[in-house]
């Protein structure tokens, strides 16, 4: 399978490559992670069951639509396929370091510089993706509000009632979370669609990166809410954010939604405590 995925880079790239070295690195909860090398250039693969290529296939092109942006920095990604049952993508090698607070600030105002990008009028994307490996559905909707509550929280809810999660009538949820929402029509943005801390770092050089993307045109707010979820990002990220463009009020209150839809994917893909997580959000939303 190595020598396969280092002949289409080489081939994709137009540059000789073969592997010296391979080692294990960090691909996330969902997938293995490697760093490969000929000893002068240096890839990251990521690599899953040969059933997942479409989800390796969604990422390549959701980075390479933010890439094009040329607003934040992402590993750019260099091919992806299926080679002995497996699904692979490999991508550009980034070296990270700890960042500080000007990093920071930079992380926020580039991805403000993202989310401004105007490249479509409705919400949703020209495919489905994935969050983590749970499907995500992005059928192009023009109602914000018809978009979130029934292709995220709905859907969520749907796959978590199969779970055997107990939560109130999905009808209820639906209708109010679209209730919150109904008032709300925002500029569809190119979100990132999965922006917890591990999925947003500093080079060594002190760049801002974002990656492992679940990309789709939404409301920008869906991005820093979950930036709050997870333990949050830095202070001096918000500021850098805030003075490249000002949240809206009422972000507080949309937040609940929001984030909802992450707990409860959580939820889906590692049960535990995350169900008792989404029934005190949804109590919340129903109160």
């Amino acid at each position: 399978m190595w020598n396969q995925i280092a002949t289409q880079i080489a081939q994709t790239t137009g540059k000789p490559f073969e592997i010296t070295d391979r080692r294990s690195v960090s691909g996330g909860c969902i997938n293995q992670g490697y760093s490969i090398t000929d000893g002068e250039q240096t890839y990251f693969v990521k690599t899953n069951e040969a059933s997942q290529i479409e989800m390796f296939e969604a990422e390549a092109l959701g980075l390479k639509q933010m890439h094009q942006t040329q607003t934040i920095r992402v590993p750019q990604p260099i091919c992806c396929g299926v080679r002995d049952r497996a699904s692979f993508i490999a991508m550009e090698w980034l070296e990270f370091g700890r960042g500080d607070s000007q990093s920071w600030e930079a992380m926020g105002r580039n991805l403000a510089a993202l989310h401004k990008t105007v490249g479509s009028d409705r919400f949703g994307w020209d495919r489905n993706n994935t969050i983590g490996s749970t499907p995500q559905i992005n059928t192009w909707t023009s109602d914000w509000s018809e978009f979130f509550a029934e292709h995220r929280i709905g859907y969520q809810l749907r796959l978590a009632k199969r779970r055997g999660g107990s939560f109130p009538d999905i009808s209820k949820v639906v209708a109010a979370v679209r209730d919150i929402l109904a008032d709300w029509q925002p500029q569809p943005s190119l979100v990132h669609g999965d922006l917890w801390s591990g999925n947003a770092a500093c080079t060594t050089d002190g760049e801002p990166v974002i990656l492992d993307p679940a990309t789709y045109w939404g409301d920008r707010e869906t991005d820093i809410a979950m930036t709050e979820l997870f333990g949050g990002f830095p202070a001096a990220f918000y500021r850098g954010y805030n003075q490249a463009w000002q949240l809206d009020g009422g972000y507080q209150e949309r937040k609940t939604p929001y984030n909802l839809y992450h707990i409860l994917n959580h939820f889906n893909l590692f049960g535990g405590g995350y169900g008792s997580q989404a029934s005190r959000a949804i109590d919340s939303l129903l109160r």
